[in-house]
């Protein structure tokens, strides 16, 4: 495909106290990258300048305030400024309230772009939980972050976890689990599977299949260790039979995953599914925003405090997750 017309991909470069700028520079720089897209790195411009010091990042950046300006040539970075006031004093491996808004204006200002039709997907660096909350900004994850700046119900964009052939859709997400079990209901766990099967067609597969995992071990024993499945998933899954989709279950969360004849997952806790993709997949998961207008994905890892600033952070999960998103924007199309 000529150049001009490879997709536009704004990256959000997440906290940027954290690895989210190092990562985002350094996938922005990658051939494979490069090969499938067109990457616009959005952030603040002394933020990120201070981020490719610190590791030894070369390519020149330009710093743009409209995408038309957009050049993408000469192995130049394209930077869309998304400035916060306080980046001159930015400290690596620190929680601040100035982070976490920074972190939201970034992802604010791409999924903008994606509305608008400037981009045609949005990938996220990680952000920091601590740092939005010390910003007084209710959060619980990008996919409600998503669904709130597209006019969506939070409700109504869910986590799809991907890696290898493997997907994992979650009923519930950044929330404590007794308030998790009061959001696994069973019109929210058919939610949950409609986004699924949705996503799994808008990505190319046909007829999908889908696999639902129980809440308790061993999915509940048969209400031995509990009612949830008999009386909620369960029926969620008959309802969504109805309309016509491939899913069955429950199954016990702890065996379910062995499956290979399923084309997703849908879980009811956040970690049955990233226990999972964690294990098999370290630092190599792309994590969708599904149900929502806009091809949306992050990666599935942290802003690694502890290394930020110190340039060894690597940029493989970013470029998975661009990749990935590339690859679903094309079938899409």
């Amino acid at each position: 495909m000529p150049e001009h017309r490879l997709p536009r991909i704004a990256i959000a470069t997440g906290d940027p106290a954290g690895i989210g700028p190092e990562i985002s520079l350094k996938a922005a720089l990658d051939p494979a990258v490069r090969a499938v897209c067109r990457p616009l790195v959005v952030g603040d411009a002394d933020a990120i300048r201070k981020h490719a010091s610190a590791a030894a990042i070369a390519a020149p950046l330009h710093v743009i305030s409209d995408i038309s300006e957009a050049r993408w040539r000469d192995g130049a970075i394209e930077l869309l400024a998304a400035p916060f006031g306080e980046s001159a004093g930015l400290a690596f491996g620190v929680n601040d309230a100035a982070y976490g808004r920074a972190t939201l204006a970034s992802a604010a200002r791409a999924i903008a772009a994606a509305r608008a039709g400037e981009v045609d997907a949005v990938v996220a660096a990680p952000h920091n939980q601590t740092s939005i909350a010390a910003a007084g900004i209710a959060f619980d994850g990008y996919p409600s972050f998503v669904a709130r700046e597209t006019g969506m119900n939070h409700h109504d964009v869910f986590l799809m976890l991907c890696f290898g052939v493997r997907r994992i859709v979650h009923c519930t997400l950044h929330v404590g689990v007794a308030q998790a079990l009061t959001l696994i209901t069973r019109e929210r766990v058919v939610r949950t599977i409609r986004a699924a099967d949705a996503a799994l067609r808008r990505i190319g597969i046909a007829a999908p299949r889908i696999c639902v995992s129980g809440l308790n071990p061993h999915a509940g024993e048969g209400g031995l260790f509990g009612r949830e499945e008999i009386d909620v998933i369960a029926p969620a899954i008959a309802d969504a039979q109805a309309d016509g989709i491939a899913v069955v279950g429950p199954f016990g969360a702890d065996t379910m995953l062995q499956r290979n004849d399923v084309d997703a997952f849908v879980v009811m806790l956040h970690d049955q599914g990233h226990i999972a993709a964690k294990l098999l997949a370290f630092n190599q998961s792309a994590a969708f925003a599904i149900g929502s207008p806009i091809l949306f994905s992050s990666v599935a890892h942290g802003s690694a405090f502890d290394i930020a600033g110190k340039g060894i952070a690597s940029p493989a999960a970013m470029i998975e997750a661009i990749t990935r998103l590339v690859g679903a924007k094309q079938v899409a199309a």
